[in-house]
């Protein structure tokens, strides 16, 4: 691996990240808030350890699928970083575990807060908070792919090892063009949603913020009631939509805009994530109404709606205590944060897809038993699965299992309850955000010990980069053929005199 080439882009990552944390500092003026200076002392500490791996490093070619793999994980880790920063810097939350907590949960798109009550910020860092979730729900480095031509070099291992999902749908010759119309897709979306919201009632800076928790599923809220807060139904429906739009392949949204409409419609993927909400939804109405047929039976229907699809599409979102619902709900919402939404979404979880290819795979093995000689293949729509993405989608589904069983185990050993621990686990690794008991949708995740906020903060990028992309950096294989960092010369080499010394003859 060339470590040099690796850190010089580091540098340029650091470099473009200390931008968006000017960003607050226009709201931080409008509402006198103070937070003028942490912000821009965030921001230049960012510049400077960005500058300064620039100056000691030199840039490399050639970058291949391990620097992509070690770029998107320090990237990810360093960008947390410096998004705790002002959390720490204004004295708003004490602890940097649970500033850099608050801040990897706000870039992976987790929603999981250590905040008691949310209003107490200042609202500048509310919108930081908002903005992390925008910023990471379509990936930092697809941002950069798009907008920053100095990182061609290696941008296709950067975006195949950055984008969720075993399937990477180019819709452009080159990556940087995919990138940018994916971000089209994301901002336009917002925009509408940010206009719709409005319309409903909200002020600008509750729709922004909102806006921007709802397409990157992130569910970080302006108030610690989150949706409840404004009991609307508009408003919950509009939120509805575009977290289930936020939750599907974001190349669909592509197709539909370019009225490819068929594509959509026919996409295998898409029916699986939708049937899974009807049914969700259905089982969760009618066991709720019977356990309590006195209640509002279109009420039940709203609230069920906009939980289980926030609990989907692991946005994150509340507008009802879904503790107080009968067990059975509770097992339906465990097995949505393990499902999740689709690939290619800002979603988190397994992936609707991962989950119709196991099925599949199950079956097949049912027939197999039944015509053992008879030659069956795997189709995903009218597209015949390769060998090796269903080797790839089993060896996730137990990767997947071994980290929940291994943190799940630490974070109990702490003294929680198993209930509190394997659902903080679950929530986290899946990036939903609330789980049960001590971490569940009324409560928060600031009672859990500083070991257990160190596992869960792994388990955040660790589903949101997929598994693989942090994992394979703690084998020894990948680091075996590490290169050690070569620093710049700053020292000019000597001129070679012209003269040309006399021949003897």
């Amino acid at each position: 691996m060339r470590t040099s080439g690796v850190l010089n882009l580091l540098g340029k990552l650091l470099m473009l990240l200390s931008l968006p944390l000017l960003l607050p500092i226009p709201f931080s003026l409008f509402y006198h808030d103070g937070m003028t200076w942490p912000f821009l002392l965030s921001s230049l500490i960012g510049a400077g350890c960005g500058g300064l791996l620039l100056a000691l490093f030199p840039p490399e070619e050639d970058l291949g699928y391990r620097e992509g793999f070690a770029i998107v994980t320090l990237s990810w880790l360093t960008m947390a970083f410096l998004g705790a920063l002002p959390f720490y810097i204004s004295g708003k939350i004490p602890s940097f575990i649970d500033c850099y907590f608050e801040a990897m949960s706000g870039f992976t798109t987790t929603g999981s807060t250590i905040l008691v009550t949310v209003e107490i910020l200042p609202r500048s860092l509310l919108f930081w908070r908002s903005l992390t979730h925008w910023l990471g729900g379509m990936g930092i480095i697809v941002l950069t792919i798009a907008i920053m031509p100095i990182l061609k070099i290696g941008g296709t291992q950067l975006f195949h090892a950055e984008m969720p999902g075993p399937t990477k749908d180019r819709l452009a010759p080159r990556i940087q063009g995919t990138a940018r119309i994916l971000w089209t897709v994301y901002v336009t979306l917002t925009l509408i949603e940010t206009l719709l919201l409005m319309a409903g009632g909200m002020d600008f800076f509750d729709a922004v913020c909102h806006s921007f928790a709802t397409l990157a599923t992130g569910g970080f809220s302006t108030h610690t009631a989150s949706i409840a807060y404004f009991d609307s139904a508009y408003i919950e429906g509009v939120i509805v939509v575009f977290m289930l739009l936020a939750g599907m392949n974001f190349t669909l949204h592509f197709h539909a805009m370019n009225g490819h409409f068929r594509t959509v419609f026919h996409n295998e993927e898409l029916r699986f994530y939708l049937c899974v909400v009807f049914c969700a939804t259905l089982i969760i109405t009618v066991a709720t109404t019977l356990a309590d047929p006195a209640d509002n039976l279109a009420r039940n229907f709203r609230d069920t709606i906009f939980i289980v699809s926030s609990i989907i599409t692991t946005t994150g979102f509340g507008t009802a205590d879904y503790e107080l619902w009968p067990p059975v709900c509770t097992i339906v919402i465990i097995i949505l944060m393990f499902i999740g939404g689709c690939a290619g979404s800002t979603s988190g979880g397994i992936k609707d897809v991962r989950i119709l290819l196991l099925f599949k795979y199950a079956v097949l093995q049912l027939r197999r038993l039944v015509h053992p000689h008879q030659v069956q293949t795997i189709k995903l729509g009218s597209t015949r699965v390769p060998q090796d993405v269903l080797i790839s989608v089993l060896g996730f589904f137990m990767l997947y299992l071994i980290i929940f069983f291994l943190a799940s185990m630490v974070v109990t050993a702490t003294g929680v309850d198993i209930v509190t621990g394997t659902s903080a686990v679950i929530t986290t690794l899946s990036n939903v955000g609330p789980g049960f008991n001590l971490v569940g949708p009324t409560q928060n995740f600031s009672s859990l010990s500083p070991l257990a906020k160190v596992v869960l903060t792994i388990c955040m990028v660790a589903g949101r980069l997929e598994l693989y992309t942090i994992v394979v950096l703690l084998t020894p294989v990948f680091w075996r053929t590490a290169r050690k960092p070569v620093f710049r010369s700053f020292v000019r080499p000597k001129k070679q005199s012209g003269s040309i010394p006399a021949q003897h003859h």
